[in-house]
């Protein structure tokens, strides 16, 4: 009866955490991208029409021609690699339902063309912030590394009460 108890709770115990398992994997499936624009309820594809690809929302994938075929990535191609997907238009494909928004290529070019805005557009996230942040080196306590740069310093007034080697203790003064 203990064996059956254990083996029925051991059981029990598999499956929840499978479960778990699970639920986990599937949470950000089909999420827009942070530089997707914002204020739309559904949607499958993006068309960008600057390097004119498509973006596949639910798949978190880019489809671009190259090599004479169309390819699905999870990166922009070596190309288009400096692309600025925050500042690029993105045109959201409402009417479009598929697998192969490309089969509509020769219209959304025409339609959308390279350097096309419509309407302004606001990124579901804000911009990540790369490159060097000024104000963190405005709050930065500079002290530490002075005094290490400056030790051998025979003019270092930081130590009050340390010889100079010259006779001075403390501040020099003129």
């Amino acid at each position: 009866m203990k064996t059956i108890k254990l083996a029925i709770a051991g059981l029990f115990l598999l499956v929840a955490n499978a479960t778990q398992a699970q639920v986990s994997i599937n949470v950000n499936i089909g999420s827009p991208p942070a530089w997707g624009p914002a204020g739309y309820a559904e949607m499958e594809y993006y068309y960008l029409p600057d390097i004119e690809a498509y973006y596949d929302v639910r798949a978190s994938q880019f489809i671009y021609f190259g090599g004479g075929r169309w390819v699905r990535t999870t990166y922009l191609p070596r190309q288009y690699r400096n692309y600025d997907l925050y500042g690029g238009y993105k045109v959201v494909l409402n009417d479009y339902h598929g697998r192969t928004p490309y089969t509509y290529f020769d219209r959304h070019r025409v339609k959308y063309y390279k350097g096309y805005h419509g309407a302004p557009q606001r990124c579901y996230k804000p911009r990540p912030a790369y490159g060097y942040n000024d104000d963190r080196y405005e709050r930065r306590n500079h002290k530490h590394y002075d005094k290490k740069r400056n030790k051998h310093d025979r003019d270092d007034d930081d130590d009050d009460d340390h010889d100079d080697h010259d006779g001075h203790y403390g501040r020099r003064r003129g």
